[in-house]
């Protein structure tokens, strides 16, 4: 009886302990939550309006609702830009804002087509336009107010019916004037189709905004592009790091069971590599993997060094050992302020940290915020100039392999700031 007793004690302990553990966690706060993305030409547009009329063209195909699924949030200066890629048919516009100053309230915020709804727009034969965006997932902005993003150029449609409209191109739009200053159309020798650029990190010069340079990570090919803005050309890395990891391709989210072969899929810029003033380290990852991997900014910076092959930095690469379980990320991003890199953990439905002045274990990384009910896959997470940490979840796997529930919350936008995000874990 004793026996049972003292393992009462500790049960009750151990469940106390980790109710602390996850609640002191979770910290993140709600922005804004959708439904779903609705049209106000739709029947039904006195509820859950976010796409104003005159962002809907008459000859586009019949919005579609459900096929609107927000997939990347960037904040800047009171605008959240929020990308919604082409997955389906009837999206008005896959690059978009939200005036936070125009939506104070956290339900339902409009979304504009950025930076117009022309450019936005398809032709209805589907032809090739370099003026407008066909499919963009993920973006970044710069300390110089520049919006970085890869248009993918490919319509994802089930179905057989997805097609290359036109080449993968990088785009820089001065956030400024609202224009874009650069436009990078991916050549076919480095790559054959954009379907696999998921994301984007720009590595910009603390004192001359002419040298900056695009990480894009593709997860199909297992490659890493580097575009060069003053060189205005791309070279690629080939790595062995950058394949997926077999033993954490198998997810289980809200539970749809999956497996998944995603290769690199986020590149973080952090601090210092090593001892040097010169170099900061670079983090990268694949989707289903534990593993974080870096390597020194310089070396992909080093358009040489990628042309003479993996022999030439092979071993520039580095492994930095395992998160822990469960912890496969889509995105994650490096704050300067609390050297602690943060991680979207969408196989936990948690964002995790590990500070960067510790070492790289299990036991450093920790958990910031985690909620199985409302954070269900974050899909993107991006820190501000500011120093917040912003986050989109969007319960992706439900909506591909199972179905959303229309009149539950499905899409939430969070943020907290780094350093009262990790107070009281592990990474503080």
């Amino acid at each position: 009886m004793a026996k049972w007793a003292v393992f009462g004690i500790i049960f009750l302990i151990g469940l106390f302990s980790e109710e602390l553990r996850i609640t002191s966690a979770e910290k993140l706060q709600l922005v804004y939550q959708w439904s779903q993305l609705k049209s106000s030409n739709s029947s039904d547009a006195s509820q859950n309006v976010v796409f104003t009329a005159n962002s809907v063209p008459a000859d586009e195909d019949t919005f579609n609702a459900y096929g609107n699924l927000p997939m990347g949030v960037t904040h800047h200066k009171g605008f959240l830009y929020v990308t919604i890629p082409r997955r389906r048919p009837g999206i008005p516009a896959t690059l978009n804002v939200i005036d936070m100053a125009r939506n104070p309230s956290a339900n339902n915020p409009t979304l504009d087509p950025y930076p117009n709804l022309l450019v936005n727009s398809l032709r209805r034969d589907f032809t090739a336009d370099p003026k407008r965006i066909i499919s963009v997932y993920r973006t970044q902005v710069d300390r110089c107010d520049r919006l970085w993003f890869v248009d993918t150029g490919y319509l994802e449609y089930p179905g057989g019916a997805g097609r290359q409209v036109q080449r993968p191109a990088l785009w820089v739009i001065d956030l400024t004037i609202n224009r874009s200053v650069r436009r990078f159309e991916i050549p076919p020798e480095m790559v054959e189709f954009g379907y696999g650029i998921p994301n984007i990190e720009v590595d910009v010069d603390d004192r001359d905004c002419s040298r900056a340079y695009a990480y894009i990570p593709d997860y199909e090919w297992r490659r890493l592009y580097v575009y060069g803005l003053a060189e205005g050309r791309m070279w690629r890395f080939e790595h062995n790091y950058f394949s997926f990891e077999p033993r954490y391709g198998d997810f289980n989210v809200a539970g749809q069971q999956f497996t998944w072969y995603d290769g690199i899929f986020s590149v973080a810029v952090g601090g210092r590599w090593e001892n040097s003033a010169a170099e900061r380290t670079v983090y990268l990852h694949a989707m289903a993997s534990v593993s974080e991997i870096a390597v020194s900014n310089r070396v992909l910076q080093n358009e040489t060094m990628a042309q003479l092959g993996s022999g030439a930095y092979r071993r520039a690469f580095h492994h930095l050992g395992a998160r822990g379980p469960n912890t496969q990320s889509s995105s994650h991003a490096y704050d300067p302020r609390t050297g602690v890199l943060f991680y979207a953990e969408i196989n936990r439905n948690a964002i995790g940290c590990w500070n960067t002045h510790k070492q790289f274990t299990p036991e450093n990384h920790g958990i910031v915020h985690l909620d199985n009910e409302e954070m269900i896959y974050p899909a993107d997470l991006r820190i501000d100039s500011d120093g917040d940490v912003w986050v989109i979840s969007n319960r992706l796997p439900i909506w591909i392999y199972s179905q959303l529930n229309r009149t539950e919350v499905n899409y939430r936008i969070w943020r907290q700031s780094a350093s009262r995000a990790v107070a009281g874990t592990v990474c503080a």
